[in-house]
């Protein structure tokens, strides 16, 4: 699959084909759906690669350069067989307030933007962005292209570099998927490609939807009818599947206070039940899905106390902004559950820090010296610089691979480590009922979960919980990856599809009204 296109000279040079997935609201299907599309085109022999020009996500991952990119184009690598890159999502957000965000270009950071200043610098990072995509059709022969939030939010578009803007500026294809789920799927379809103006609408190829539940012959008159409005044929509708629930994109695709994943029953004659804090600015949410995908293990997110009164273990996930969401822990009342709760008490990353004696931070919140919650003999030390790493080791004497993004450093420490890495040196640390660690991806790793799992269920007197000794949760994430490609394969018009990889959209396609056009006076 390769297109002709012309560089900034104007000379004629052969580029890989690419698509563009847009979404007609953030959690719409976006990220699932290019992940399905280049597990398809994986299994087609087609050298294929994600992209994500720009994400706001606090879910993200270490690549193997040591740069650090959002969660979801890592999940889209592996669908494609590759190894997660900066280049597959050149821009990341991450939120550290309701007005600030940290910046990271290229996998480094390099600083912090309000809403309005990031609005300035979005020129500069748009070369960026182009330059990327360039290499990656240069390197691949098909590149699949992710939206941010919607391409219809009009106020931002003059300054997209994520949606219309990327499309515009590289000549992409566009698929709108909406989420049928949430309701009124033909009006946020319709409206999104009549709220563009005609240049953008003329790139807007047809439509998606997805999780559909019941019987697809109830849907084809409503199908029939947006082709007639917009000229744009719905090229698939993609039914709703219950087990698809990995890797989620962000941390608002939990529910708060909602059980996480598809609990199924025990191996033994008790639950273990497992209390998540969820944090305002959490960050890698998904380290705990490991737990939920274990037979006998009911994961939950909790915002309020009284959800730690029945829990057997308590998690404390990471943050984005660990000394604020400390402020908030105490302000709710969860800090003096968690301190009074007799239980196993878990915390990474930015949990970790909380659960220590003394946070230093003059630079991820400039709140100087705050105070810990004290179950952990251990201070910290926010550094300028951000660690970012993939080391190995052993825990609980077993083999474990992680990763590290965080700006504090152990500056005191006493206690065994929970991780002891090649040189002996300890990581973590290990007191009794209470953990630490600043490794995101632990829990991951099958045989020291099972161990955990052991340890857990001694320190809150469940004897009768016993681990599953055959959860595979890597064969898990690969089945739903598969599973994706399933669904693509069966339920898109890939016929349809490859056209527009190849061709790029058709053209004469009709404006909608009123196509960006002033409002009448």
């Amino acid at each position: 699959m390769m297109s002709a296109g012309t560089d900034n000279e104007g000379v004629l040079r052969t580029v890989g084909g690419a698509l563009l997935i847009a979404g007609t609201t953030s959690d719409a299907g976006k990220s699932v759906l290019v992940a399905g599309l280049c597990r398809w085109l994986a299994r087609e022999g087609v050298r294929v690669a994600p992209f994500k020009a720009q994400n706001m996500s606090n879910n993200s991952v270490v690549t193997a350069d040591g740069g650090e990119i959002g969660r979801a184009q890592a999940v889209q690598a592996a669908a494609s067989g590759l190894e997660p890159s900066v280049r597959f999502n050149p821009v990341l957000l991450k939120p550290g307030g309701d007005r600030t965000s940290q910046v990271v270009v290229l996998g480094r950071a390099v600083g912090e933007v309000s809403a309005l200043s990031y609005r300035d610098r979005k020129a500069s990072l748009m070369t960026t962005v182009l330059s990327t995509l360039d290499e990656l059709r240069r390197d691949f022969e098909v590149v699949v292209c992710e939206g941010a939030g919607s391409p219809a939010e009009i106020n931002l578009r003059a300054n997209d570099i994520a949606n219309m803007g990327l499309a515009r500026a590289a000549d992409l294809p566009v698929l709108v998927v909406g989420d049928i789920d949430r309701g009124g799927v033909f009006a946020h379809l319709f409206g999104t490609v009549a709220l563009l103006d005609p240049a953008d609408q003329a790139l807007v190829a047809g439509f998606v939807v997805n999780k559909f539940r019941g019987d697809p012959a109830l849907l084809e008159p409503g199908l029939r009818q947006l082709h007639e409005l917009t000229g744009r044929p719905v090229l698939g509708v993609l039914p709703w599947r219950e087990e698809l629930w990995l890797d989620a994109e962000d941390s608002l695709s939990y529910a708060a206070d909602g059980v996480i994943g598809r609990p199924s029953p025990p191996r033994g004659d008790q639950w273990l039940r497992v209390a998540v804090v969820r944090l305002p600015r959490i960050s890698n949410a998904t380290d705990v899905e490991a737990l939920a995908a274990e037979p006998g293990v009911s994961v939950r997110f909790v915002t309020e106390p009284s959800r730690l009164a029945d829990a057997d273990l308590v998690v404390l996930p990471g943050s984005k902004a660990t000394a604020a969401d400390l402020a908030w822990l105490r302000a709710t009342g969860l800090a003096d559950a968690i301190i009074r709760h007799d239980g196993p008490v878990l915390g990474i990353c930015g949990g970790f820090q909380m659960l220590g004696g003394r946070i230093e931070d003059e630079v991820e919140s400039r709140a100087g010296v705050v105070a810990g919650l004290g179950l952990l003999d251990v201070d910290f030390r926010f550094a300028a610089a951000k660690t970012l790493h993939r080391p190995h080791g052993s825990a609980l004497g077993e083999p474990v691979r992680g990763y590290e993004i965080h700006h504090g450093q152990v500056v005191r420490r006493s206690g065994d480590g929970l991780v002891v890495l090649p040189d002996g040196t300890p990581e973590g640390v290990l007191a009794g009922r209470v953990a630490g660690t600043h490794w995101h991806g632990l829990l991951e790793n099958d045989a020291f979960r099972r161990a955990f799992l052991r340890w857990a269920a001694g320190h809150a007197g469940r004897d009768g919980f016993r681990p599953a000794p055959d959860t595979d949760f890597a064969g898990q994430r690969e089945a739903q990856l598969d599973l994706l490609g399933d669904l693509v394969t069966e339920h898109l018009d890939l016929t349809a599809v490859r056209a527009l990889v190849e061709r790029g959209a058709p053209a004469g396609l009709p404006v909608v009204p009123p196509g960006g056009a002033p409002p009448i006076t």
